[in-house]
């Protein structure tokens, strides 16, 4: 009997999710991946010896990813060596820094060390963020290709704790009085590409999760995690096949029959599973007219995430004082985040976040050296910024910064190699729509039902896996969309 052919646009984190359960099933799993490496936006940098991720840097939810090897009779053990990092991070702010942990006992004595009076708060946030996270992770877990979803006594039963009714800056308000404190715990809405002023209420679980889960580090990078996930998809017979650019996908009578490569061969498959940036993918993958509901007219009406400036630095040293993570707030943050978002100007006092993982990881770099990751929020290709006029002013800018509020006060004088990436090159060189780093925004218009499906609704044996998704943007939420996707093709294909 003749497998089930599936073929996957994108080797990123969502595709290979897919393509490992499927693989593991039976089914026969193609790749087509254009760059040479697999993991798309969690693929490495390379430099001169210097090795960098692109973009995650966080793992959370770390039982997310163990439960995608584990669906394929593996362990992620055996394929990833994993840190965690205690303190996760350190905020600092202009006049003060703090440094959560999830031990509670240390996390409550940093508390009153720096917000005396909010150990109450604390405990009721453990308590109803708790609650909140168990009622809609299920929630989460399912996918919304009908309407009906909506009312499952499951989800139901949640809605309470996913309408809020107000943001997740708002909502910390229920436990903390300082607006800093609220912040210490609202800059996690970044990942969703929002503003904490904007988010809904129901993200508040996300610090929670941190909190509750803890923050890892994957020894070589969190590139090393594809990497992995594309040799258990070739170990279970299926292909990765890199340097393959997809140039469409065909579709006949409203069905995914395969896809064509950039140069013109035709592949054929039972399914086509699409894991590219999905704006980009719906106006480049498809023939003019082809879709409706996305046509480029429709998504361009979309609201997406800011986007980032990105900074890759080699340095011929170890700054030892520099924590593996470290976020850096603007001394004005709400009018820096008005700015990014709504505004749609450059911050001259900006917020950014630096990592330091050669301090937990020395096979980053060359010995005695250190790989210096910097990634600030800025406007999307909304904007209309002229990035090439302002790419050096701005990498300038950033670099001041450094080394104003940075242990790295001598940091230009150490520079061996760097590399910027700006909204434009994310949008040109990396085929995200608008540069929206974070792809379509969280706000509740776009999200679950009203995000686009996993199962695409225009076209039939057509999946959608990534962050443009359901459950959303993130690694963890991204392995999801691929983990819902195969459960899909293999439900559909029985």
């Amino acid at each position: 009997m003749k497998k089930p052919s599936v073929g996957i646009i994108g080797a990123g984190p969502g595709g290979l999710a897919c393509g490992m359960i499927l693989a593991h099933k039976g089914f026969d799993v193609t790749v087509f991946e254009k760059e040479k490496e697999v993991g798309g936006r969690n693929a490495p940098i390379k430099l001169k010896g210097y090795t960098f991720d692109t973009g995650p840097t966080f793992l959370m939810m770390k039982f997310v990813l163990d439960n995608i090897f584990k669906m394929t009779g593996r362990k992620s053990s055996d394929y990833l060596k994993v840190k965690r990092l205690e303190p996760m991070y350190k905020l600092c702010f202009n006049d003060f820094e703090f440094n959560p942990t999830t031990d509670k006992k240390k996390m409550a004595k940093e508390m009153n060390r720096v917000f005396p009076g909010n150990a109450e708060g604390l405990k009721r946030f453990y308590v109803k963020e708790k609650k909140r996270y168990e009622m809609l992770a299920p929630c989460l877990e399912i996918d919304y290709s009908s309407f009906g979803k909506f009312f499952t006594p499951r989800f139901i039963s949640a809605l309470p704790y996913l309408y809020t009714g107000n943001s997740i800056f708002d909502n910390l308000g229920n436990y903390f009085k300082e607006d800093d404190l609220r912040l210490c715990f609202t800059f996690q809405s970044k990942y969703l590409g929002m503003s904490a002023w904007e988010c809904p209420g129901a993200f508040t679980m996300i610090p929670y999760v941190e909190h509750a889960f803890g923050i890892y580090h994957v020894m070589g990078g969190l590139n090393q995690i594809s990497k992995k996930m594309a040799d258990v998809i070739k170990e279970d017979g299926g292909k990765v096949q890199l340097k393959k650019k997809v140039k469409r996908v065909i579709v006949e009578d409203g069905v995914a029959k395969g896809v064509v490569l950039s140069n013109g061969s035709k592949k054929y498959f039972d399914y086509v599973v699409v894991n590219a940036d999905f704006a980009h993918a719906m106006t480049e993958l498809f023939a003019p007219g082809e879709l409706s509901k996305y046509s480029k007219k429709n998504l361009e009406k979309k609201k997406y995430s800011c986007s980032t400036f990105m900074l890759y630095l080699g340095v011929d040293k170890v700054y030892k004082s520099l924590p593996h993570h470290s976020i850096y707030f603007a001394k004005d943050y709400k009018t820096n985040v008005k700015e990014i978002f709504d505004t749609k100007k450059l911050s001259k006092d900006i917020s950014f976040y630096v990592q330091n993982p050669s301090i937990s990881d020395k096979s980053l770099a060359p010995k005695g050296k250190s790989t210096i990751y910097i990634l600030v929020p800025v406007p999307n290709q909304k904007s209309k910024i002229n990035w090439k006029k302002q790419k050096k002013k701005y990498r300038e800018l950033v670099i001041k910064a450094l080394e104003k509020r940075t242990p790295m006060k001598d940091i230009r004088k150490h520079i061996e190699v760097e590399k910027v990436i700006t909204p434009d090159e994310w949008e040109k060189d990396y085929s995200v729509f608008y540069g929206a780093t974070f792809n379509l925004a969280h706000n509740l218009t776009q999200m679950l039902y009203f995000r686009p499906h996993n199962r695409f609704e225009e076209v039939e044996n057509m999946y959608i896996v990534g962050g443009g998704t359901h459950p959303g943007s993130g690694l963890p939420t991204i392995y999801e969309s691929g983990r819902i996707s195969a459960e899909l093709i293999l439900k559909n294909a029985r």
